[in-house]
């Protein structure tokens, strides 16, 4: 910048005085203030039409484009962020030297573990990477999530879906600290502190959120058995499950998820045991589906969660995996044979309400957690967008089930993806506000 303001003009010394009025006695002066004036303005005037012209080049706004960190209106939007993560592509990472952790990391089950099963595509799996349109999604470094998390405490809570996710950060976090004490904590299904930095990660493993059971029509009769009902499920919906209720006063961060059991005819018969649900230890009469089941329950173990966590604690919901079964369910010969992400009218094709095909439970049960999460303090964790797309990453014939496994993740794998995204937006919820 020309500081033309702050020029100085100094006299010349004795000598040169002397010589100037020996040799130029009879010449005029020339004033040198208005001449330096007239350089230091012309100079100003190029500098601004340089800039002018630079600031108006779109590749040069594109290329100074910066990750926004803004207030977003929505209060359930994990991230404060001017990025929609859910909004993006997979595309071939060139620079991916192979997946953070390999099939003999012992926590990953067996029908999930797909390049010991030899899954044809089992290895280029982690060679694609989700690209948000907007910015990047890096993977997340084990090494700096343990020094920060020092002394933290995390929980998944839900079905085996969260069990996908939670054994993917396992086994990632054990890739790099082998001190590793295994237990149960708070009635976890699995558990693991990393000794190094006393931090813990557990799964507890819940289907409905709330309490269920083997429900027989009592001889004496009832309400139920006046309406015909002989067997079924009863569901307390305002009973936390055993499994997690404790989780809420126990850990710092919890990340829950519930969706795929409700909508399960094999074990949820709705004529031979159907879902029966209670709300303060009575029948709800008359007797309701089970979408509405599941806003009753989300009803009640949302507030539940708010009231036992502390303040400060952090409370994440994540959103439906979807399922990516053709010709047919699970149990009628549907498979999943992909090996390339669908495209983008093949997603649609797939999962759009309007076909209400196989697949619609995935965007037929966000439609409920967002209704029950609107105004609480939960952060939402969409993965549901990118995850419509990898058809060819769930185990398929090589997890060693009759059918198609169509359903859970390989591993290594797409929740490898969950976890990059999660620890975003916790990084950015916990150390960024």
């Amino acid at each position: 910048m020309l500081l033309c303001a702050n020029v100085r003009h100094f006299p010349p010394p004795l000598s040169a005085m002397a010589a100037r009025d020996h040799h130029y006695i009879h010449a005029k002066k020339i004033p040198l203030f208005p001449l330096l004036s007239l350089l230091c303005f012309a100079s100003i005037f190029l500098v601004l039409s340089f800039s002018r012209k630079t600031s108006s080049n779109p590749s040069h706004s594109q290329q100074t484009f910066r990750f926004r960190h803004t207030r977003n209106p929505d209060p359930n939007a994990a991230p404060d962020w001017s990025c929609d993560y859910s909004d993006g592509a997979w595309i071939r990472d060139p620079d991916r030297t192979g997946p953070r952790y390999d099939g003999t990391c012992k926590e990953i089950f067996k029908g999930w573990n797909c390049i010991s099963n030899n899954k044809s595509n089992g290895r280029e799996l982690t060679s694609w990477r989700w690209k948000p349109r907007r910015c990047d999604l890096p993977p997340f470094d084990p090494v700096s999530f343990l020094e920060k998390y020092r002394d933290t405490s995390i929980g998944f809570v839900g079905d085996s879906l969260n069990r996908n996710m939670f054994v993917s950060l396992f086994c990632t976090l054990k890739s790099v600290s082998s001190e590793v004490k295994k237990w149960r904590p708070a009635g976890a299904d699995r558990g693991f502190t990393f000794l190094r930095y006393n931090l813990t990660i557990a799964y507890h493993r819940t289907n409905l959120l709330a309490r269920y059971g083997r429900w027989s029509a009592n001889a004496n009769g009832g309400v139920l058995e006046s309406l015909g009902y002989k067997e079924g499920f009863r569901v307390d919906v305002d009973v936390p499950e055993g499994t997690w209720a404790e989780t809420p006063a126990f850990h710092d961060i919890l990340i829950f998820n519930t969706g795929h059991w409700w909508w399960v005819p094999s074990k949820f018969d709705p004529v031979k045991s159907p879902m029966l649900f209670f709300e303060n230890g009575q029948p709800v009469i008359p007797p309701v589906p089970p979408d509405v089941g599941l806003d009753m329950v989300l009803k009640h173990m949302v507030p539940f969660v708010e009231k036992q966590m502390r303040p400060d604690a952090i409370k994440f919901f994540r959103t439906q995996s979807p399922r990516h079964f053709e010709g047919g369910d699970w149990n009628q010969g549907g498979s999943c044979q992909r090996l390339q992400p669908l495209l983008p009218e093949q997603v649609e094709e797939l999962f759009s309400l309007n076909n209400n095909g196989t697949n619609v439970e995935a965007r037929l049960v966000n439609q409920h957690l967002y209704k029950a999460l609107k105004g609480s303090a939960f952060h939402i964790l969409d993965i549901t967008q990118m995850s419509e797309y990898r058809a060819d990453a769930h185990p398929s014939t090589s997890g060693g089930k009759k059918h198609d496994d169509c359903m859970h993740w390989c591993l290594p794998g797409i929740t490898d993806t969950w976890n990059d995204l999660f620890i975003e937006h916790l990084n950015n919820i916990k150390f960024r506000d």
